[in-house]
Formats: C-alpha cells, sequence, structure tokens
C-alpha cells in the first residue's frame, strides 16, 4: 500500500490566529446557526418567525460568503541549486507551462548561480544566461520580468502576466549577507516584496551554511535576515510584517543520526516517512517559536541533494582527502525547501462573552488572503547540477483590494514610422508620481520593463491633475519602421513597477520600410 496518495492540500489564511485558523468566524457563523435553531424550535406558523429564520439565515450565509475570496491566482515557485552551471536548453517542465489552471506568477529562485569575478561583472552589464533562459521562455507566453535581484550566486526572478502588470506595485528588493561573518555573500538571503492586488507580499531565496552539523547556524542565520532586513512602507517595515511570505531556498538542512545505508534504503524502498523526524528543519521547528510560523508540505518526494551530476543517482564520488583527512560521502537529504507564512490576524481581546455574541464584524480582516499548496515536488530530469530544483504550486485567493490601473494610457490614430503620433494618458488615481516616470512602446511579448522600443517623459514641469487627459507626441523616428502588435505602458519611478498599460494595437509598416528594403511593395495590403 502507498502510503502517500490522497493527501489533503495544505491551506492557511490571513483570517487564522496562530494557536487556530478562523477559530473567531467558527464562534461568529455557529452563534448565528444556534439563533437559527432556536427561532426553529419556537417557529409557529405566524409571518413574525418566519421572517425571523429568513433574517437569521440571511446573516449566516452572509457571515459564510465573508470568508471566501472571490478571486483566485496561481503561484509557482522554483528553487534550485545550480552549482555554477550553465543552465538548459529546456525549462518547460521546470516551469510545468500547459498546467491548468494556469500560472499568474512565477517565482524562481536559484542558488550558486556562476559568480566568478569576470562573469558576475559581465551579468551586471547584460542579463545573466540563467535569466535570459527564463524570459525566453515565459515571454511569449506573455509573461513579463516584474523584477529580479542579484548577490552573488543568489538570483531571485518575479514574472507576471502582463495582465497583472499594472496591479503589482510598491516592489522593492534587498539582500543580506551571513558568509564569513557576514562579509560575503556566498550566503545568505535576497528578498522581493511587492503589493499584489493590495496584498503586500514577500518571496525570500536564501543560501544557508553547509554541513550537518551546522543546524543551529542556519537557524541563527535565518533569523538574522527575517530580523534585519527592511523596506520603505511603513505598514510593512520587515519581512514578517507582510501579509504573506515565501520562503525558500538551499536551506541546508540535513538528515541526523541515520547512516548512509538506512538513508539509501529508505528512499529506494518509498519508505520517506522514516527519515521526516531526522529532518533537521522539522525538528528544529519543534524548537524555535518562528520557524512554527512558517508551514511546509509534506516532503514527499525523494531528498533532492546529493546526486552525482546528468543522473538520478545519490552521490557515488570517492571521498576526498584535504591535509591528510578523508572525507565521507554526503548523505542524501533535502536540502531544498519552499515554506510559506500568513501574517496571523490579530484580534481585539474579549472581556465579556456578550461582545462575542454580537453581530459586528468588529476585527476581521476586510480583504483575507488564502494560500492552499496545490504541488509540492522535485524535478529528477535536470542533471546539470548535484541538486535536483524543487516546485511548489499555490492558490491565491483573494479578495481584491482595488481592480482599476493608476493610469489609464491609450494611443491616438494611427501609428506609423511615416508620421509623429500620439497618446492620451490619465491619473485615475492619485499617486506618489514623479518627472522621473515615463511611458513606453513594447512590442507584445516583451520580456520586462526595460526592453522597450521607445519611450517618452511623463510631464516634466508639473505633474497632472487626477482625471486630467494628457496628450504626449512621439517623434516618428522613434517608431518601429515595421508593422506588428505593441501595447503602451506607464512605468513608475517611485513604485518601481508598470501601472498602467494600454490595449495592444497595431503599428503600420511605414513606406521607409520599403524604402530601405526591409519589407516587399506592399503595404498594409495594398500593391505600391
Amino acid at each position: 500500500m502507498e502510503p502517500f496518495t490522497d493527501l489533503p492540500r495544505v491551506r492557511s489564511d490571513s483570517m487564522s490566529s496562530s494557536v487556530s485558523q478562523g477559530s473567531r468566524s467558527k464562534v461568529l457563523l455557529r452563534q448565528r446557526l444556534s439563533q437559527l435553531l432556536t427561532c426553529i424550535d419556537d417557529m409557529s406558523s405566524d409571518d413574525e418567525a418566519s421572517e425571523e429564520v429568513s433574517r437569521t439565515l440571511d446573516e449566516a450565509f452572509q457571515l459564510c460568503g465573508r470568508f471566501i475570496p472571490t478571486d483566485a491566482f496561481r503561484l509557482h515557485i522554483v528553487t534550485w541549486n545550480v552549482a555554477t552551471a550553465e543552465p538548459p536548453k529546456d525549462v518547460a517542465s521546470l516551469l510545468q507551462l500547459d498546467v491548468e489552471p494556469p500560472t499568474d506568477l512565477y517565482v524562481i529562485g536559484l542558488q550558486e548561480v556562476n559568480a566568478t569575478p569576470v562573469r558576475f561583472l559581465s551579468d551586471l552589464l547584460v542579463e545573466d544566461a540563467w535569466s535570459h533562459v527564463f524570459m525566453d521562455t515565459l515571454a511569449p507566453r506573455g509573461f513579463v520580468k516584474v523584477t529580479s535581484v542579484r548577490m552573488q550566486g543568489l538570483l531571485l526572478l518575479v514574472f507576471a502576466k502582463q495582465l497583472h502588470l499594472p496591479f503589482i506595485r510598491n516592489v522593492q528588493a534587498t539582500y543580506t549577507r551571513t558568509g564569513f561573518f557576514g562579509y560575503w555573500g556566498n550566503k545568505g538571503g535576497v528578498t522581493v516584496r511587492f503589493s499584489f492586488y493590495g496584498h503586500m507580499v514577500c518571496f525570500l531565496n536564501c543560501h544557508l551554511a553547509a554541513h550537518v552539523n551546522y543546524a543551529l547556524q542556519r537557524v541563527d542565520e535565518i533569523e538574522y535576515i527575517l530580523e534585519t532586513q527592511d523596506f520603505d512602507l511603513p505598514d510593512t517595515p520587515h519581512v514578517r510584517d507582510h501579509k504573506a511570505v515565501f520562503w525558500f531556498g538551499d536551506l541546508n538542512f540535513r538528515i541526523a543520526d541515520h547512516g548512509l545505508h538506512f538513508l539509501r534504503s529508505s528512499i529506494n524502498s518509498g519508505r520517506l516517512h522514516l527519515l521526516w523526524d531526522k529532518d533537521q528543519l522539522t525538528m528544529m521547528k519543534k524548537k524555535e517559536a518562528f520557524l512554527q510560523e512558517f508551514e511546509e508540505g509534506p516532503l514527499n518526494f525523494k531528498p533532492t541533494y546529493k546526486f552525482d551530476r546528468n543522473s538520478e543517482t545519490y552521490d557515488t564520488s570517492p571521498p576526498r582527502t584535504w591535509f591528510g583527512f578523508t572525507g565521507k560521502k554526503r548523505k542524501p537529504a533535502w536540502t531544498d525547501r519552499i515554506l510559506w507564512r500568513i501574517k496571523a490576524k490579530t484580534f481585539p481581546p474579549e472581556d465579556e462573552d456578550e461582545k462575542a455574541s454580537t453581530s459586528s464584524d468588529e476585527g476581521l480582516d476586510e480583504y483575507p488572503l488564502q494560500v492552499t499548496q496545490d504541488k509540492y515536488t522535485s524535478d529528477m530530469s535536470y542533471g546539470a547540477s548535484d541538486h535536483k530544483p524543487v516546485i511548489a504550486t499555490f492558490s491565491l485567493e483573494v479578495k481584491k483590494c482595488f481592480d482599476t490601473p493608476l493610469v489609464h494610457v491609450s494611443p491616438l490614430g494611427v501609428w506609423s514610422a511615416d508620421q509623429e503620433a500620439l497618446l492620451n494618458y490619465t491619473v485615475q488615481e492619485d499617486f506618489l508620481s514623479s518627472t522621473w516616470d515615463w511611458i513606453a512602446l513594447y512590442k507584445v511579448g516583451f520580456k520586462s520593463a526595460l526592453d522597450y522600443e521607445t519611450f517618452v517623459w511623463v510631464r516634466e514641469e508639473e505633474l497632472p491633475e487626477t482625471n486630467e487627459v494628457i496628450q504626449l507626441h512621439v517623434d516618428k523616428d522613434e517608431i518601429p519602421l515595421l508593422g506588428g502588435d505593441y501595447v503602451l505602458g506607464y512605468y513608475s519611478t517611485n513604485m518601481q513597477s508598470i501601472i498602467g498599460l494600454s490595449a495592444n494595437f497595431q503599428i503600420m509598416e511605414s513606406k521607409r520600410a520599403v524604402m530601405e528594403g526591409l519589407v516587399p511593395e506592399n503595404i498594409n495590403g495594398l500593391n505600391q
């Protein structure tokens, strides 16, 4: 009998307390249903009793509905220690591109990206090879890189469906070094946070200290990262202030006590549960309160370290010798992990029973966020590294705090390189705009906010009023000669994101393109 079948999905939500998820909502719902039962017991044929039953039922169902978010989004997280390897040509399996329902957000955390001095400096000038392969794969499917952050070998990438871009705001990134007493970035954490439809979410990619004897140091390192990383917004100055935090990476926790033979025997026979109790992260969660705030799905996949490269065989390399000491083969371990944390809603204290029995919803989150882990697994087909990548997919169920872009952008008239083009933009809601904001022309399928054809600055002298229509000109020499589908995007310097997108529109092939021999003499379907 298979021990790991039909396991329930792991779910958590922002309405839960640290003791019992949704306990307050259940109490209030029980009170409404108790009132209903009382009405039924006392029910007579008169209209007054019927009205009381109807009213109480309505209140009960409204209370139930209050905790059911109205929009669901799919999040796909990958963590992989790539051990300085070059990226594979095909990452489709890693990204599960054709999954249903389709993915809305991709978050990819890599460790040990090649960071030799020459390579690292070149990556600062142009996108690194790993970023390129993910952008080249995702852009044709309508995904845009929201942001990325790099600290030596640590790399964190965030992609979103184009339609979500105007609702991703206040993007910030930071990093923390923990290698060599905090002076070296080979170990540590890189973080990206942003507002997603008004919900503050945070993604933390870590590479912690190695070796089986350093479990306490790993705990100290993640605690240090969580406590010291800070951000500009007053409501979410630290990582754990965000409504949802996803923590992942090569956390380097090992399996303690068991010998190599027992480990391999348990793995080969599929009895992974025999190893769970000795997993160091599981053990540390029982001791450290701050770790208990993070949730993790069951480890129903094989340990992801250490493998012979380009194989599914655990380490067979001969023991190495340093200065006369012979090392041991690396034992298999779940070093690569993905966890998450939902910030608990803080309810006001209850002084009296009467306060709990009232129908007031005071203290309840008007815009809840619920996280359900749908999948937690590894992909054994990738062999470039001695680690296997780990994948987790989540359903984010939220009630949107807003669904209107801050800025409306639209092209005017026909666009062609044969004439100057016009566009309009309107600030629909007040925000901290800047004269450094710009509106860019993107080809449909663009890779990032910087992957534009051309751009124009917004009004330079003074900022626009709300609902004021502003018209800007685009020089014809800046417009692409060849036709195609394009989109305009308003980029906010302060929010570090595109906060307004036009509908897709077509740029017509220009006569100049024909003159320069770029296209045949057939312009827009007319023979010339």
